[in-house]
């Protein structure tokens, strides 16, 4: 009987660990990433870090896709490229829509959380983010080399996804609680990059939705967090930063670890906002019209 009742308690906890997992969404572990790494040949590993950081280190056959590579040139930065751009860097690295990828960067988690969110914009089915908890990353000894990876060229077919995105325009209706995810000095213009933010636009830092190791905090933690300004679950939402790398982190928390699909990333973010002549609150309530480079430095 006690044996029966030891089965039970064990099916129990794998079944709570399952769901534990489950709720993770997209974002994967070091020791699970081991076991694909290990296990899948057709996996394929992006390195979001800048190039001089890998080819300094990077997990070995990682490719190299850093964020900047995905935008365009113009007086806005950070815009991403259009899908057939994106589609042509994502081939020439050997991803395709159906492609196994995981996704990380050097440790800061705002470069592969813009690459995955840009990846599963243009529609990747199977995209993970490594978030990967420094400790775990030395525990795992994950294998690393300076050696750049070479890889096979394939055809990604873009499958865009618009329910992810928000513009100009979606920003300016007023439908959505618009939280600007940027440090508070940045958010109230005491910031040498930032007169101030768009109006109305409620304030967290991306930061503290992660813990002091890098990983995300709990589910009920971040709830506590968005509760706080206002928002749950039947909220509709758009993020930003100053070019919203930082917003994709946060999207991340939404959708993966809540598990909520009401948050959208304004590409433009504070870059095209401020770029366009749009007037931004500051600390006094002052409302600031400022097209000049205001919102140049940091991400």
């Amino acid at each position: 009987m006690k044996f029966i009742r030891n089965i039970i308690l064990l099916s129990a906890t794998i079944l709570f660990l399952s769901s534990t997992a489950i709720a993770q969404g997209d974002i994967i572990s070091t020791a699970d990433f081991m076991k694909l790494y290990k296990t899948d040949k057709g996996l394929v590993i992006v390195d979001a870090s800048q190039e001089s950081t890998y080819k300094k280190m990077h997990v070995k056959n990682a490719v190299n896709i850093p964020h900047k590579a995905l935008y365009k040139e113009g007086e806005i930065e950070a815009l991403i490229l259009d899908p057939a751009d994106l589609a042509k860097i994502f081939g020439e690295n050997g991803l395709s829509n159906t492609t196994n990828i995981v996704v990380y960067d050097g440790g800061s988690q705002k470069y592969s959380s813009r690459v995955y969110w840009i990846l599963k914009y243009m529609g990747a089915e199977n995209v993970k983010l490594l978030h990967k908890d420094m400790n775990d990353w030395r525990k795992s000894r994950v294998p690393l080399t300076s050696t750049p990876s070479r890889v096979k060229a394939a055809t990604f077919t873009p499958n865009v996804n618009n329910s992810i995105m928000a513009n100009l325009a979606d920003v300016k209706s007023g439908n959505s609680i618009i939280l600007d995810v940027r440090a508070a000095d940045e958010f109230d213009g005491t910031a040498d990059n930032s007169e101030g933010h768009i109006p109305n636009a409620v304030n967290i830092n991306y930061e503290d939705f992660l813990t002091e190791s890098g990983a995300f905090k709990s589910k009920a933690d971040i709830e506590t967090i968005l509760k706080s300004k206002g928002i749950t679950s039947s909220s509709k939402v758009i993020g930003y930063c100053r070019t919203s790398v930082r917003a994709a982190v946060v999207y991340s928390a939404f959708v993966d670890v809540l598990g909520w699909n009401n948050f959208k990333v304004y590409d433009g973010a504070y870059a095209e906002w401020v770029g366009k002549g749009n007037k931004v609150v500051n600390k006094a309530g002052v409302s600031v019209n400022k097209k000049s480079g205001s919102a140049s430095g940091g991400c």
